[in-house]
């Protein structure tokens, strides 16, 4: 078979390469054209082949050596679990093993972003199901359904589809359904409108009234689709979801054709019964299969959040029968994608996606995971603890799966492994990403080739409590197979996420290996053999770990040394009182020689079900060596089944300042030294820089920096220091140079991320510049700067580093309005310096209480951890008021900023409007959550998960904290002294504080009539947050900055007028007459009357007006009541709004609106009475005028009485007189005379405006009424689509 490179290499060469001359002048054609000669090019050298190896590096790490010398040990027989973002089964090379077997053998979305409620059950009538979106289902006569009972839903596309696609498929159905006819019509409506104006009066006065009204609706038009074109937004399609059961299994049908028609739609069974999947559409492309949970009360319909995990699965086990250099590491292994990303939190994980997938791996009665591959991750501000650890740990020191985890994309600086693998026990193999030689070329197109180096953004070790982090690395790019929806079929990425399925493919083809030779193997055996036979790079120790994994070593060291006591055993390294997985010592002066106490513990696997014989019979001897002359440790150590301790010392008086050191304590098998380490004690030091010039300055002479070169510097911080200035200047090279500056220092129980500046620069030739960031007193400052991997020329760079300080009495500063002024004292205390003190505030907090909460057994198999030990959770409801629209910013403070280290496996909260449609989600981290909100009602629902009831019982009270962004910064004032800031006198301005001065501030309270925060509706409780900042400069106040929390204690209270004969008297309590009884007695029959029943609220009624004939709140009363009634009821409620617009006398009310300015003393209370009578009137006039339409729009057009016509003219010229047509209170009344009379441009604008205010099913419908009368049936037709998404039956599911 001829290969298809070569194939087009040829073509090439014989095609492509020709000369082509251009002769101008004579050569010109008659017709201006230029005519052209060519010839055959000569060439010398032949091309060269395509390196298709390089695409998805096997060579480096000793795949391809491996499966030449053993084609069976190519992964078959092991299955790799991929946590990810989910498999696409139509992707190249996810079809079949190397044996033939489906390749994707189960697919699984734990992060219940797929799940629709089904609970809904019904039976066919006549064959026909109704559809919770009132579609009408025909069930196909194919279908098999013993019990005739359907479990009906309803999802939308959007809500599975992965961002990308979304975008993609909202464009394609703009440019389909909506572009071409919306730009006809705004063409068809200026026209219109063009002639309108053409032909107005040529006298000027603008016509009569219903010509004005004709221009209005003509600019209404042009200006609403203007509008809607701006804000189109498109839900997307609502699908129907039928489940049933065939009585074999579980089947799915999504109606695609969103018409009802079950048999062109989606029918699946479950996936792995069956492995069905399918398009959504043809359009999409985006595959998906089902399962189905709690008895067909939950489908859960699997898709992707994003093309990462089918990226990674590619690597670890693509399979090409026909190109099988496309081949993935273990091309033989089979998958199980589950995705633990989260499509409604921008594929984030979840808590609840990654128990669900462990409880998965752990045990169910399909399959056996053995393989783990997880490209996902965080950083956790500790691993000793947390609820996810504890579920890891079950899985490798329980389950026995081997568990392989990307190390982060967050370096070059030391220890910002994230989580995994850096979990409270060092069971997960983590990998950084390396590039060799041949990725540059085929990956990378690169001009040269370079010596093959860790990438620079790959995470380094060690882990805070001192474990390497980073185990092993592998190649950290690819281009291969990524998902159908993509519309291409592969693609180059990279990341330590890259690198992570390339080993979990190599351990695949180890346990593949294993199985075969029926050799038994753990986690740890595996581990410890991976470990043991890796390639030492001349790089980096903190990124390549043990090494460049090797696959064949490591299969032919197990085959050779297979059978040791020892194969089941992990060894539990701790060190020191805290118990940490190596010794890690950074924020110390390393002064003097320091002893850390070492213990070691031998675990056998499932150690709880082990046999006793099995830890009676474990007893090793080990001898133990480090090649650090700087750590001293014992030469050997006897160990049973139980854990021994033993001292290390550690002396780093003889080391060079300001470096990073590292070694182990290797321990091996006294009786099998050659088999390799047992287990390591890893030891990294720093050594920082102490002695600073002038105690604040640090300069570093010229280093040269080739591609990929990374040079540290640690300096003890002086512990006045708050931000530091780095200078960095180039040289030595013509070209720009591209360079990463990470500075980090690590605070105790805080994630790498809480001191860390990351900044990426590129420097030319005798080019400098200053980046500022803050730090902290007291931590060593590790200053990394790399060199760009991939840079083709060296140069050299000049390091600086100047410390400041400008250091406040307190750290976060809050101030309780009541008491007015809060001091803050600011010292220099390293340098001069120049201060000028900021304080703004930026966001409105509200703390909301549950409205009720409820613990409940989630059940059922994903939600129970082997052993019958279910999962519980607590749900929360919250009501939220927003008074006009904002950006708000859920936050459970208790939960905040903690996932892999929580106490509680996950939280997670929904945001719904009062139709209960979601309208956004968060979950731990909640500073990447916010929403823009219109004015409304809204609720939030939050949702904690554990295995412990009673942990979730007592959070049934928890507090959920809301930020709003305010609309404009509020500035506060500052002072330098208190009588200043009592009298409001001179602000604080500019001024320079001398070394060791302390500089009193004095921060006021704001006022809270401030046009900015009067509209919050601020009450008791509630606190505002900003920053506050003391630097002069402007790129140190934005990074030096201080939290500010001002709590509002008390409201300005309203003036009150004082009596003439002074403040101090008391009001004399008013005798009540039997006057005011009757009044009183006359209001609380008033109120009933509308309350009851139309005969006996009729009684009181006229029980009323007998005994007051002329008050007209009751005679409103009764209107109300009546229109209440409906359509039955409008010729009375005629009658009767002309009885009260007959009793209010218009003329005072006129000319009581139209004077400016009323003087008279008592104001306030005619305006009251004013008010009164003017909204009954038009209250009346507003029914009549609805009740009269409605009888109007009964007739065809050419039927309608003009009598009627010109009564409600006069009905709203007279309404026109006191408010606008979009009046609240008269808008209903003018939305339907504008249909009457043909103006549905501007009938479409009020009833916009209502739905705007709130968006209910009445005003959709009138809206997409108005619409299709306009033939706007694009619009009509998409708001109508969108129906069953914006009007859900039930909230949606977590």
């Amino acid at each position: 078979m001829r290969s298809p490179v070569k194939e087009g290499l040829r073509i090439l060469q014989r095609s492509c390469f020709h000369r082509i001359s251009v002769f101008f002048g004579n050569n010109l054609s008659s017709a201006g054209k230029i005519r052209t000669t060519t010839k055959m090019a000569s060439t010398t050298e032949p091309l060269g082949e395509f390196p298709s190896w390089g695409l998805l590096p096997r060579k480096e790490t000793g795949v391809v050596s491996l499966i030449n010398k053993y084609p069976n040990y190519d992964g078959r027989g092991v299955v790799i679990a991929i946590f990810d973002s989910g498999v696409d089964p139509g992707a190249p090379g996810l079809q079949v093993t190397t044996e033939g077997k489906v390749k994707i053998i189960d697919r699984i979305d734990a992060s219940g972003a797929g799940d629709v409620d089904t609970s809904t059950v019904v039976e066919a009538s006549e064959g026909v199901i109704a559809g919770l979106s009132g579609r009408k289902l025909k069930v196909p006569e194919s279908w098999v359904n013993p019990s005739g009972k359907y479990h009906i839903g309803v999802k939308g596309a959007y809500a599975i589809y992965p961002q990308r696609l979304r975008e993609r498929v909202s464009k394609e159905r703009k440019e389909k359904n909506w572009d071409t006819v919306h730009k006809a019509l705004v063409a068809e409506a200026q026209r219109k409108l063009q002639a309108i104006e053409s032909n107005k009066s040529p006298n000027g006065n603008g016509g009569n009234y219903l010509e004005k009204l004709t221009k209005e609706d003509a600019e209404s038009r042009v200006a609403q689709l203007n509008a809607l074109e701006k804000k189109y937004y498109d839900l997307g399609p609502a699908y129907d979801c039928v489940v049933y059961h065939d009585g074999d299994m579980w089947r799915a049908c999504i109606d695609t054709s969103e018409r009802g028609e079950l048999e062109s739609g989606i029918h699946l069974g479950e996936y792995r019964l069956c492995y069905q999947w399918a398009s959504l559409t043809e359009a999409d492309q985006y595959n998906i299969s089902i399962n189905v949970h709690n008895d067909g009360n939950i489908l859960e319909i699997v898709g992707m959040c994003s093309s990462h995990g089918t990226h990674v699965a590619s690597i670890a086990s693509a399979n090409f029968p026909d190109n099988p250099e496309r081949n993935g590491i273990a091309p033989g292994a089979q998958i199980v994608s589950i995705t633990i990303g989260d499509n409604r939190i921008s594929s984030m994980e979840t808590g609840t996606a990654l128990a669900r997938a462990m409880i998965r791996v752990m045990e169910n009665p399909y399959y056996k995971v053995d393989v783990i591959n997880m490209s996902y991750g965080e950083h956790a501000h500790w691993c000793s603890s947390g609820r996810l650890g504890e579920l890891a740990h079950e899985v490798v020191n329980k389950y026995g799966v081997i568990w392989v985890a990307s190390a982060g994309n967050h370096g070059p600086a030391l220890a910002t492994v994230g989580v995994p693998p850096d979990f409270q026990n060092d069971s997960i193999i983590g990998v950084g990403a390396y590039v060799s030689p041949d990725m540059m070329t085929a990956e990378y197109s690169m001009i040269e080739k370079l010596p093959g180096c860790p990438y620079t953004w790959s995470s380094r070790g060690p882990t805070a409590d001192g474990a390497r982090g980073v185990t092993v690395c592998a190649p950290g790019g690819a281009i291969t197979s990524v998902p159908r929806f993509t519309l291409h079929s592969n693609q180059l990425m990279n990341g330590t996420s890259m690198a992570s399925p390339h080993t979990a493919g190599c351990v695949g083809l180890i346990v593949s290996a294993l199985k075969q030779k029926s050799i038994p193997y753990s986690p740890y055996s595996v581990r410890r053999a991976i470990e043991n036979t890796t390639l030492t790079l001349d790089v980096d120790i903190f990124a390549q770990g043990h090494g460049l994994i090797q696959v064949q070593h490591a299969v032919e060291h197990l085959i050779q040394y297979s059978g040791g006591v020892e194969d089941k055993v992990h060894f539990a390294v701790e060190c020191g009182s805290e118990r940490t997985k190596g010794i890690h010592l950074r924020n110390w002066p390393a002064l003097k020689p320091v002893d850390v106490s070492v213990t070691v513990e031998p675990k056998l696997l499932n150690d709880a079900k082990a046999e006793p014989s099995e830890k009676l019979s474990f007893c090793m001897e080990f001898v133990m060596t480090c090649d650090a002359p700087w750590v001293r440790a014992p030469p050997c150590l006897q160990m049973s089944y139980m854990f021994r301790s033993f001292q290390v010392s550690i002396d780093p008086r003889g080391l060079n300042r300001g470096g990073v050191y590292f070694t182990t304590v290797k321990a091996y098998n006294a009786s099998n030294v050659e088999k390799g380490v047992m287990f390591e004690v890893p030891i990294t030091i720093v050594v920082p820089t102490v002695d600073l010039l002038h105690g604040y300055f640090y300069s570093s002479a010229a280093e040269v920096f080739r591609a990929g070169c990374v040079r540290r510097h640690f300096l003890q911080v002086p512990i006045e220091s708050t931000w530091a200035s780095v200078t960095l200047k180039a040289s030595h090279s013509e070209k720009c140079q591209r360079f990463t500056l990470h500075a980090v220092q690590l605070k105790p129980s805080c994630s790498v991320k809480t001191l860390e500046y990351y900044k990426v620069v590129n420097l030319g030739c005798n080019e400098s510049t200053t980046l500022v960031f803050a730090v902290r007193g007291g931590y060593t400052l590790e200053l990394c700067l790399a060199r760009w991997w991939s840079s083709l020329v060296e140069g050299q760079v000049e390091t600086s580093v100047d410390f400041h300080s400008l250091r406040p009495s307190q750290e976060e500063v809050t101030l309780l309005c009541n008491e007015g002024i809060q001091r803050i004292d600011v010292r220099a205390g390293l340098r001069p310096e120049e201060i000028a003190p900021q304080a703004c505030l930026k966001h409105h907090t509200q703390v909301l209480m549950p409205a009720d909460s409820k613990v409940e057994v989630l059940g059922g198999a994903r939600d129970t951890v082997p052993d019958s030990r279910p999962i519980y959770h607590l749900i929360l409801n919250y009501s939220l008021t927003v008074t006009k629209a904002a950006e708000v910013t859920p936050k459970c403070s208790l939960l905040s900023d903690v996932l892999y280290e929580s106490a509680f496996e996950s939280q997670l909260w929904l945001l719904f409007d009062h139709n209960k449609q979601l309208m956004g989600c968060g979950d731990a981290y909640s500073h990447k959550y916010s929403l823009k909100l219109e004015k409304g009602e809204y609720t939030i629902r939050l949702h904690v998960r554990h295995e412990r009831p009673d942990l979730l019982e007592k959070l049934t009270d928890l507090p959920l904290t809301v930020l709003t962004k305010l609309t404009q910064e509020v500035k506060l004032d500052l002072y330098t002294s208190f009588n200043a800031a009592v009298a409001s006198g001179k602000k604080a301005h500019s001024l320079t504080l001398s070394t060791g001065a302390v500089q009193p501030i004095y921060l006021t309270a704001p006022s809270l009539s401030d046009k900015t925060l009067k509209g919050l509706g601020l009450t008791p409780g509630q606190a505002l947050l900003g920053t506050l900042s003391f630097a002069k400069d402007e790129l140190v106040r934005k990074a030096d900055q201080y939290p500010l929390r001002v709590v509002v204690t008390e409201l300005p209270c309203k003036k009150r007028s004082t009596a003439s004969s002074g403040t101090g008297t008391e009001e004399k309590k008013e005798t009540k007459t039997h006057a005011d009884y009757l009044e009183a007695l006359r209001d609380l029959q008033t109120a009933w009357i509308a309350k009851l029943d139309s005969e006996s609220g009729e009684q009181i009624h006229r029980e009323v007006m007998t005994t007051h004939p002329d008050h007209l709140a009751a005679q409103l009363a009764r209107l109300q009541a009546l229109d209440a009634g409906g359509a039955q009821n409008r010729a009375l409620v005629i009658a009767q709004a002309k009885q009260i617009v007959s009793a209010v006398d218009t003329a005072p009310l006129l000319a009581f609106y139209g004077t400016k300015t009323d003087t008279r003393s008592d104001a306030a209370k005619i305006k009251t009475q004013m008010d009164k009578q003017r909204n009954t009137l038009l209250e009346a006039l507003s029914r009549q005028g609805s009740a009269l339409c409605s009888d109007i729009l009964q007739l065809p057009a050419s039927e309608r009485p003009q009598e009627t016509l010109e009564q409600v003219d006069n009905i709203a010229t007279e309404v026109l007189k006191f408010v606008e047509a979009s009046d609240s209170k008269v808008n209903s009344f003018f939305a339907s005379y504008y249909q009457v009379r043909g103006f549905d441009g501007l009938s479409a604008r009020i009833i916009l405006r209502q739905c705007e205010e709130k968006w209910t099913r009445d005003n959709e419908a009138k809206l997409t009424d108005a619409y299709t009368r306009m033939g706007w049936t694009h619009a009509a037709s998409l708001i109508a689509s969108t129906h069953p998404l914006r009007f859900p039956t039930s909230f949606a599911p977590f």
